[in-house]
């Protein structure tokens, strides 16, 4: 060993005297005081290493660098939290529910783009849809396999990453495929956020919880055709994606600072392969089914037929298998309760209303009024912020003691009234219009949703909830898909109808019909078209005008439809009870 590197080895430690050294010393003897000295450094910077974790974790006991950096299990702890909490899992439903929407908008920039024909580039809508659904009712599975903050992590975590890898996609097939990946991300995220509110919140504040939850819920789906139209125009497709990022990793960042694991986690004994393979094919082909049905002409197709069988088949033995086997994935037996199972049926037919309304407005404002998308979008905003507005409210009253009944069956009149208002609406419209029956049909359906989920929910046992909010979640997803399919079709059936009861009216000894036909005729003469082809064009003219008012008369009944059917639901109520231990505030969840 030379002697500068020894000299090193042998310094002094501090209070201890310097080794005398002699010169010849055997190797043996300078071997062994430099492990000697060695061992006694590394002890000591241990000593100080340790004393200066012990010291940084006082710190940071003491004065966090961020409110609830140190996670805590503890009860007090979390209820410190909980609005955080409500505020950080409804962040990331908005971004969930934000990009069903938020795509439709950008279509025929993703068809100049990858290439694709209007029919193929629907697939990037439909895969996602169908991933969500089939991810829904096995997220409480799931939250109990990986416990439910690490999978609330891991679902916000995919969501983003595929989020980012659909705005860098190259071709349709990889868009579609990465759609895929982003659906099953997000489908757990509603369910597994619903159910950490429900075990967060006391129950004497769960409909505030509830309210906090329904805004983003309400506000995400009318959102996304407002921002796509924007970041479309401003910048281009792919940042419809690209926004997802940032909110991602906030979002991520937060769930793993305040978010804690459930106290009901159940142990998984063993995996049910077999039903979650049938689950995806009944509730995946049953999703296709109703995606594309009134584009094929629905059992007209082997398509649309094939779809409908394996849905049906793959439907049936699921249910099958999970009430015979031992440890199913999807708790069914909980639909025994009667005042849940009359939930779904409400929330089925209040899935459908809402993005049924979301659904057929875009298309009345752009194809008959003229709007394009970010301006139709800008018109349904207010829609959103009054729904966001009316939760709070009805927090407020049922906190105060006015039974949730009354302010459901409120909520269903205003809604009526505002569908009133739609039925009215005309070609010839304006903005002023429209405004007061869209923000009455935000407040109606603020004022239904979060005491409605309330009272479906009030009599589930605490370790059932996260099964029951993902079946929840799963109908009225499974709402807005039938109701949008049947106003699609209907839509169709309704113009021809009503064309065809126009029509009748269009001969020649009516005399209105004659003046019209005589100005239009001389208006094309006046542009030096000849008698024969003006006639023509005037013929083409009163047809195209024929044609919008058929679908406006469509578009009017549809409205009205959908009000009447949410007040027909009303007789449900009386199965509904409010729990004597809800109504007297007392801790459900905890």
């Amino acid at each position: 060993m030379n002697r500068p590197l020894l000299d090193l080895v042998l310094l002094p430690l501090p209070g201890r005297p310097r080794p005398r050294r002699r010169e010849g010393a055997s190797l043996t003897l300078v071997c062994g005081l430099c492990i000697a000295s060695l061992k006694n450094r590394i002890s000591l910077a241990a000593e100080r290493v340790s004393a200066a974790a012990s010291s940084l974790s006082l710190a940071l006991t003491m004065k966090p660098i961020l409110p609830g950096l140190l996670r805590s299990t503890d009860a007090d702890s979390i209820y410190r939290h909980r609005f955080i909490i409500a505020m950080i899992v409804t962040l990331a439903c908005v971004l969930e529910l934000l990009d069903t929407s938020i795509v439709n908008v950008a279509v025929p920039h993703m068809m100049g783009t990858l290439g694709a024909t209007l029919d193929e580039i629907t697939w990037v809508s439909i895969a996602y849809v169908v991933a969500n659904v089939i991810v829904l009712p096995i997220s409480g599975f799931l939250s109990n396999q990986f416990g439910r903050r690490n999978y609330l992590a891991m679902s916000i975590l995919v969501f983003t990453v595929a989020s980012w890898a659909c705005g860098n996609a190259g071709s349709l097939g990889e868009l579609v495929f990465w759609r895929i990946v982003q659906g099953l991300g997000g489908g757990g995220l509603i369910a597994t956020a619903q159910a950490t509110l429900y075990e967060v919140f006391p129950s004497k504040e769960m409909a505030t919880a509830m309210a906090i939850f329904g805004m983003g819920i309400m506000f995400g789906p009318s959102l996304g055709p407002t921002v796509g139209g924007w970041i479309t125009d401003t910048w281009s497709w792919p940042w419809i994606f690209y926004i997802n990022l940032p909110l991602g990793a906030a979002a991520l960042v937060l769930v793993l600072v305040y978010v804690p694991d459930s106290a009901h986690r159940k142990p998984i004994v063993a995996v049910d392969y077999l039903g979650l393979a049938l689950l995806a094919i009944g509730v995946g082909t049953l999703q296709l089914m109703l995606e594309r049905g009134e584009k094929l002409d629905w059992f007209d197709s082997s398509e649309i037929l094939g779809y409908a069988i394996a849905s049906f088949v793959g439907m049936y033995l699921f249910v099958i298998r999970q009430l015979e086997y031992a440890h199913p994935i999807v708790n069914l037996r909980i639909m025994k309760d009667l005042q849940f199972s009359a939930g779904l049926i409400f929330t089925f037919f209040l899935g459908a209303a809402l993005f049924s309304t979301v659904f057929l407005f875009p298309v009345y404002a752009q194809t008959l009024i003229g709007f394009d998308a970010f301006q139709t979008g800008m018109i349904i905003l207010p829609s959103a912020l009054a729904a966001a507005f009316a939760m709070p409210i009805a927090a407020k009253l049922l906190a105060r003691g006015v039974p949730a009944h009354f302010i459901i069956v409120t909520g269903a009149a205003v809604f009526m009234y505002a569908m009133w208002g739609h039925h009215l609406f005309t070609t010839q419209s304006s903005i002023a219009d429209f405004f007061w029956p869209l923000l009455l049909r935000g407040i109606g359906l603020g004022l239904v949703f979060m005491p409605l989920n309330n009272l479906t929910l009030a009599r589930i046992q605490a370790q059932e909830i996260p099964n029951a909010t993902g079946l929840y979640n799963l109908v009225r997803q499974l709402g807005g898909s039938v109701g949008i399919a049947i106003s699609a079709t209907l839509l169709v059936r309704l113009e021809d109808i009503k064309r065809a009861g126009l029509v009748e009216h269009l001969v020649h000894d009516n005399s209105a019909m004659a003046q019209r036909l005589d100005i239009f005729t001389r208006l094309f003469q006046q542009k030096g078209e000849a008698l024969a082809m003006a006639t023509r064009k005037a013929y083409a003219l009163i047809d195209l005008q024929v044609g919008k008012q058929a679908m406006m008369l469509a578009f009017s009944d549809l409205f009205l439809l959908f009000g009447l059917s949410i007040c027909m639901l009303l007789p449900l109520l009386f199965w509904m009870r409010t729990p004597s231990r809800m109504a007297q505030g007392t801790d459900v969840a905890h």
